[in-house]
């Protein structure tokens, strides 16, 4: 109760923190000059006279964070360890167990170990959740316990976790960390190169660049790039690797913002490595912020065939400003615009429905744009892709069936019940699939239809009106016919959902390595990519 009510008086002052920190004020100088003092006055009487002892520093957080959920997912404000942590993720390079985890309410779950790293050596697998951490008991640990894996090179640390309710011990020796931008490229049939973009960091260009070269040396004369799952990174390295394919001069993106400083044009600085080369390129609903602005720049500048489903549309613009203290605000500054004028961003914070969840365009809302051949293309948040790819798209079961971490638990529950040797040897089948099924409903996996929600106001409705009686049958009737949908929903949408399942499943056996050799053997985007870029005639017409 406590902790509700100091929520509530402590975000009023949280200005404090955020415009002190920053190198020039807003015309509404006042209005902010006059909440600082405000919060000041409160914060000091707060702590001073507060029934309860009070932690300042704890009351702080509250009140920033509280603020700042208010505006965006992206504006965020760092400790100390966090920017370090930016840093690292940026530098592509770090100390750690060479591990994924997840870690949510004092949970620490390996959610992918990386191959030959030391997770790995130490025998951890996806779906072990670490428990303790040298004498360390993870759910006792009030603080982020993912801090504890992290230590100087060569030092060792025993876990102590649990994977298929049996308890284990392991000694993990921490180790340096590369964490590459370009994990696979290969030379397919009909000299087509394949090259997997999975980050933008700081050797994202450079990584591109060789694999490019490497490959034209084995006769490469076309080139599929895999963007899908990349989530973004550095816009300076989104801008090189578009100049890899794009000449000199030409505008990649443009930012716009209420405040003027931050408006600004950004264009290719360099003659292209191949401006000829014909390029096929991979999105999906998980291709966000960098990797959209190279696959925008690349689809309105008519230099490549985008082929999957619309991007995620994370089209705001963040910038770090430095605070006191080695902390740091990441604040949204403006949006990302492609060369045509379309603007990346898909959710619109400053309007929020009855749930207070963003609003986003309904495609009657989409305005149309025109690449420089005179192809239109639409707006509405995220790229769309010229070729539409059912496997690539995440419908809104789909997406809640990952929410809940069902196809990751299933994937854990199929590793230990089945044996396989090779990627070569893997089929989900039907009998999988229905395996899955089963597995959804014993997990009591629940989704929500929006359906549903206009339902539940409905009886709010009917109840307020005296008639919750009288509609009673027919809510009951209406109810059975959307479960009834909910299943055929999960069977529509099976081509996404066995995809996801298939990549987790075989990843845990082969590592991400076996997967992408998996994909260019079996997965329909990348068979898709490879026709049409040995197509050329269907190739052009596309870009007409």
């Amino acid at each position: 109760m406590k902790k509700k009510y100091v929520k509530k008086i402590a975000v009023l002052g949280t200005l404090l923190v955020l415009f002190l920190g920053t190198s020039g004020f807003k015309t509404d100088f006042f209005e902010i000059a006059k909440q600082i003092e405000i919060f000041t006055t409160l914060f000091k009487e707060l702590n001073m006279n507060y029934v309860d002892e009070t932690n300042p520093a704890e009351l702080m957080d509250t009140a920033i964070n509280a603020m700042l959920q208010d505006l965006d997912p992206y504006t965020h404000y760092w400790n100390e360890q966090e920017v370090q942590a930016a840093r690292i993720n940026n530098a592509g390079e770090y100390t750690g167990i060479g591990a994924t985890v997840g870690i949510k309410e004092n949970q620490i779950t390996i959610v992918e170990p990386y191959k030959d790293y030391p997770a790995d050596k130490a025998g951890l697998k996806a779906g072990d959740e670490i428990i303790k951490i040298g004498e360390v008991t993870v759910a006792d640990f009030n603080e982020d316990a993912g801090e504890l894996l992290k230590g100087a090179p060569n030092t060792k640390v025993q876990l102590t976790y649990k994977r298929q309710g049996e308890t284990k011990t392991t000694v993990l020796t921490r180790g340096e960390i590369e964490i590459k931008a370009v994990p696979f490229y290969k030379l397919l049939e009909n000299n087509t190169g394949y090259i997997v973009l999975s980050q933008f960091n700081r050797n994202a260009s450079a990584e591109t660049l060789q694999a490019l070269k490497d490959l034209k040396g084995q006769g490469a004369e076309k080139i599929i790039l895999d963007l899908r799952g990349n989530p973004g990174g550095l816009l300076s390295e989104a801008i090189n690797v578009a100049n890899i394919f794009i000449p000199e001069g030409e505008l990649i993106t443009s930012t716009k913002s209420t405040v003027e400083k931050y408006n600004q044009t950004f264009f290719t600085t360099r003659k292209a490595i191949d401006q000829d080369i014909p390029i096929a390129v991979l999105i999906n609903g998980r291709s966000a912020s960098a990797s959209e602005i190279v696959a925008g720049a690349l689809q309105d500048l008519d230099r490549a065939v985008v082929i999957g489903a619309r991007s995620f549309g994370k089209g705001l613009v963040q910038r770090p400003k430095d605070l006191t203290y080695g902390t740091q605000l990441k604040i949204t500054i403006s949006r990302y615009y492609t060369p045509s004028g379309r603007c990346i961003q898909a959710l619109d914070y400053q309007n929020r429905d009855e749930e207070g969840n963003a609003v986003r365009f309904s495609t009657s809302d989409y305005n149309e744009f025109m690449t420089r051949n005179g192809r239109k293309v639409y707006d509405g948040g995220g790229i769309s892709p010229d070729v539409q790819m059912e496997t690539s798209e995440f419908s809104n079961i789909t997406n809640a069936i990952l929410q809940q971490n069902a196809i990751f638990d299933f994937a854990t529950n199929y590793y230990y019940s089945h044996e396989l040797d090779s990627p070569e040897d893997f089929t989900f089948s039907e009998k999988d699939f229905n395996q899955f099924k089963k597995f959804l409903a014993s997990t009591g996996f629940e989704y929500k239809t929006f359906t549903e929600k206009q339902l539940e106001e409905l009886k709010k409705a009917a109840s307020y009106d005296g008639f919750e009686d009288e509609i009673a049958g027919s809510y009951g009737e209406i109810q059975k016919s959307i479960d009834a949908s909910k299943e055929k929903a999960i069977n529509t949408k099976r081509a996404e959902i066995t995809g996801l399942l298939t990549d987790e499943i075989i990843k845990r056996y082969f590592y991400k390595e076996g997967l992408y050799e998996y994909y260019v053997q079996h997965n329909p985007e990348i068979r898709t990519a490879h026709e049409l870029l040995n197509n050329q005639q269907k190739y052009r017409d596309i870009l007409r």
